[in-house]
């Protein structure tokens, strides 16, 4: 059992002292505690990992109906402890079983005011990091309610080294850099969205804060806390319904016909920056699915038309490219070549297909130019799945209809696109739309959509979701840089699943990439053994291959890019891509550091993936091998060649007390298979 501590102590308050009750509550291995206070000053919490402060005494609560609840003298109640210790099987993922092993703490508190109101804090601590939220109890004294803000705070002991995603405004795709930041220069008016990560100076310690389990909430972001003390604070999204002039914001409404519980407000924390990888604390703070049959629910790779526009090559001639029967037909040739397990038929196959809310469309209506019976007949013929491309709204006007429809065609998928919202209603929305389509057995990629929140636990079918910048931003733009590529899983990867949509195989570097850029057939500014490794190291159960049957063809000739090829004409390394899984059963970061490199290590039944990236530096990079069983292994090996689109493929044994050594060009990468040998 654990050992509980009830402590009083004085504790500083602003200019003040006050008496403070103060629980404490430790993770499994007692590096992480977390003390939650009550005092004259309001509810406040501190984190201590090590006995090192990580997160100082900062504030708690938020303002309801006009009232800081939690702010000012609280009455606490009564508080209970509690250990967990479960096991969790993911449907699809990064893992294959995880550990949901904390300690549990929730305190009662009550408001000091003649109608007092009650407010219940849970906490879970686990040796990853900590977790909170707040509870509003059935027995307040009100039924329906609204939330303007909430008072939640992060406050540095010291000005930490972070990287974050300012994007300074609510209604967004979610896309940008993580750009380092120091905690001094941060300011009220930024806009951070999930994850903020910092390092905190006390060896590579690093944390991360972010949310899971919405339901009934908006999102949420960080920002400076306007007094000039170092740290951030949680900002809801306003609801969509707010006053558009900013006066009488409401971020919340809610019925209270049951206990009301927010999001989990959660910091991860780890001795190095890819320790956070390891554990996907945000998944696992989702709410359990309720969906009893997961069996329909395939992860898988996929060929995919808008990054490349289109550009096939067709076995008539007389037919151009483009949104038709034949296209998608030869998208399905090469997909089944590669063994692939979708297609996905993107903007434009129904009638008013539009980016935007476009009245007078209909998502039951395929254009003229597109057979669909014949698309999908043709693709089962193939083993093939087909996914198709939504805008949320149109979708919206017609769902239930559509997704019986679309189950009854046969389709696999759907990619819902453009909600660029994290307002409450639309927070709601995610939740028709997933449970919707769970009904109907339809799997979701959610793009235009804030990044992920552990929505995936409580909806499996949801494979994937965009809220990164990732490779479409090479049609238009020299952003996606290998620094960029290599800051990515330390940041928005520890959220989940990401859609970034790798595989891109016409290469330049960035020197030249200003100059060839375009939107059809585009480039990006990495090597191929870059590109490889991103299948290793990028989490989605839904991967996309972006570019072109042509490019992956070693012919850039129309008549001699017809699928299905010989081997000996796909370009190098597409067999890696053919054979690496999508879906993984263990994780483990390796070395390397955000925005420098990253060598990771991803378990798929007998079979161990190393996926190494680097930044614009080229370096040597040498593996331990300690995370394999014993004996002799045979290590397949990428790693990048002579040009900038080739890479070089060579073969050794190896054994658990060896280390492997990789050369990773500027911008590059490598991509290792270790398969045991039998004795």
């Amino acid at each position: 059992m654990i050992q509980l501590r009830y402590l009083t102590f004085l504790c500083a308050l602003s200019a003040s002292s006050a008496l403070a009750e103060t629980l404490v509550v430790s993770s499994p291995d007692k590096r992480i505690t977390l003390s939650l206070s009550n005092t004259e000053s309001g509810l406040r919490y501190q984190v201590e990992r090590d006995g090192n402060v990580i997160i100082a005494e900062s504030s708690l609560g938020f303002a309801i109906d006009g009232d800081r609840l939690g702010d000012g003298e609280m009455k606490l109640l009564t508080h209970s402890y509690k250990t967990i210790k479960d096991q969790y099987e993911m449907v699809v993922g990064a893992h294959k079983t995880l550990v949901d092993h904390y300690e549990y703490l929730v305190a009662e508190f009550a408001s000091t005011s003649e109608q007092p109101k009650f407010l219940n804090i849970q906490v879970r601590a686990y040796d990853h990091g900590v977790a909170l939220r707040y509870e509003l109890p059935i027995k307040n004294p009100f039924e329906e309610f609204s939330i303007q803000y909430e008072m939640t705070g992060f406050f540095f002991p010291q000005d930490y080294q972070c990287f974050g995603l300012n994007l300074g405004r609510f209604a967004n795709g979610h896309e940008g850099e993580f750009d380092p930041v120091k905690a001094s220069v941060i300011r009220q008016h930024n806009l951070f969205d999930h994850p903020f990560v910092c390092k905190t100076g006390k060896g590579d310690t690093t944390f991360a804060l972010a949310e899971s389990n919405l339901r009934n909430y908006p999102g949420s972001w960080y920002s400076g806390l306007g007094d000039g003390r170092l740290g951030v604070s949680s900002v809801l999204t306003p609801r969509f319904d707010s006053r558009p002039d900013g006066l009488d914001v409401v971020a919340v409404k809610g019925k209270l016909t049951e206990n009301f519980t927010t999001p989990w407000r959660i910091i991860l924390i780890g001795d190095r920056a890819g320790d956070l990888i390891n554990y996907p604390l945000v998944h696992l703070l989702g709410e359990p699915t309720k969906i009893a049959d997961t069996s329909w629910i395939k992860p898988g790779k996929v060929s995919w038309d808008w990054w490349n526009d289109n550009k096939v090559a067709l076995r008539d001639s007389t037919v151009k490219p483009g949104m038709n029967t034949a296209t998608y037909k030869a998208y399905i040739d090469f997909a089944a070549a590669l063994n692939l397990e979708y297609i996905l038929i993107d903007a434009g196959w129904h009638e008013g297909s539009s980016l935007s809310s476009k009245p007078g469309s209909d998502v039951l209506k395929p254009i003229a130019e597109m057979d669909m019976p014949e698309i999908l007949r043709y693709a089962k013929e193939h083993n093939v799945g087909v996914w198709v491309w939504l805008q949320w709204k149109q979708l919206d006007w017609q769902m239930e209809e559509a997704l019986k429809t679309y189950q009854q065609w046969g389709i696999k998928g759907i990619k819902v696109d453009f909600m660029e919202r994290s307002d409450q209603e639309m927070v709601e929305y995610y939740h028709k739309l997933l449970s919707t389509a769970a009904k109907y057995h339809i799997m979701v990629d959610l793009h235009g959509s804030m990044a992920a929140n552990g929505m995936n636990r409580t909806y499996p079918n949801l494979l994937t979701q965009e809220g990164v910048m990732g490779g479409e931003f090479n049609k238009w733009s020299t952003r996606i840089t290998a620094r960029h590529n290599v800051t990515l899983p330390y940041t928005r990867m520890l959220l989940g699943p990401m859609d970034y949509t790798p595989g891109g195989f016409r290469h330049t570097t960035p020197a030249e990439m200003p100059n060839v850029r375009r939107y059809y057939l585009p480039y990006v500014q990495t090597t191929r053994g870059q590109a490889l490794a991103m299948y290793v190291i990028y989490d989605s159960p839904l991967q996309m291959l972006a570019d072109s049957p042509i490019t992956y063809s070693k012919s850039d000739s129309p008549t001699d890019s017809i699928w299905p090829l010989p081997q000996s004409e796909w370009q190098d390394g597409l067999e890696f891509l053919r054979d690496v899984p999508s879906t993984w059963d263990e994780t483990r970061f390796l070395q390397g550091d955000i925005g420098e490199y990253i060598v990771l290590a991803r378990r798929k039944g007998n079979l161990w993936y190393i996926g190494a990236m680097t930044n614009e530096s080229p370096r040597q990079v040498k593996i331990k091998l300690d995370f394999l069983n014993k004996g002799t292994y045979s290590a397949e090996i990428w790693q990048d060649g002579q040009s900038i689109s080739s890479v070089v493929k060579t073969q050794k044994t190896v054994k658990q007390n060896q280390t492997l050594k990789l050369s990773l060009a500027a911008s590059g990468g490598a991509a290792v298979v270790l398969r045991a040998v039998q004795p």
